[in-house]
C-alpha cells in the first residue's frame, strides 16, 4: 500500500526510531511501511493518522479507489 509516511517522517526531522518509538513499534516495521513491504494493521493505520494530525486517507492510498 503506497503511503507518505516517509515523506512526513522527514517533514518533522524524525528518524525511523524515533517515529517508531512515539508509535510504539520497531524501527524496522517503519522501514517495512516506508518502502510498501508491509501494510499496517488498521489500528496502527489510526495511530499513525492521529500522530500525523491527518485523515487516513492523507497518509495512506486506498489501493481499490
Amino acid at each position: 500500500m503506497k503511503n507518505r509516511l516517509k515523506l512526513l517522517r522527514v517533514e518533522r526531522d524524525w528518524t525511523q526510531a524515533e517515529l517508531g518509538e512515539r508509535l510504539g513499534v520497531s524501527r524496522q516495521a517503519i522501514i517495512a511501511l516506508e518502502s510498501d513491504k508491509h501494510d499496517p494493521s488498521l489500528d496502527l493505520a489510526y495511530r499513525i493518522a492521529a500522530l500525523f494530525g491527518r485523515p487516513v486517507e492523507d497518509i495512506f492510498e486506498n489501493p481499490h479507489a
